[in-house]
């Protein structure tokens, strides 16, 4: 995700206690254990997490893992294709918005000082 993008979570989003738990939570159970699982690697567990997040529209989870999948590797025609694949599958209004959110989460990684993308 990227430096900033952790710090301005911790300080808006985990900075209370009830969310400090669910962070506290978040990082054992999913990112200690999930994603430390044999079988797939980091690039393809990000991938995973785009395409769920747009298959239960969990908008603001899918800019964190778009953000996540690029700094992972994959490029920002990849990711567009994989959602653009979801069309026949999920439906075109889930994907129109994923692709507005791509479109967001794509320009402010490219205006980071680092470029963002892979």
């Amino acid at each position: 995700m990227g430096q900033a993008t952790i710090k301005n979570m911790n300080k808006g989003v985990y900075d209370d206690p009830i969310m400090e738990k669910f962070g506290d939570y978040a990082r054992e159970g999913v990112f200690a254990m999930l994603w430390s699982r044999p079988g797939f690697d980091l690039k393809t567990r990000a991938l995973i997490c785009v395409i769920s997040d747009t298959a239960i529209h969990a908008w603001p989870e899918l800019a964190i893992h778009l953000r996540m999948a690029g700094r992972m590797g994959w490029t920002e025609d990849e990711l567009t294709e994989a959602l653009m694949h979801l069309c026949g599958y999920i439906g075109l209004s889930a994907v129109r918005e994923a692709m507005i959110i791509a479109k967001h989460v794509f320009a402010e990684m490219h205006a980071e000082p680092d470029g963002g993308l892979a």
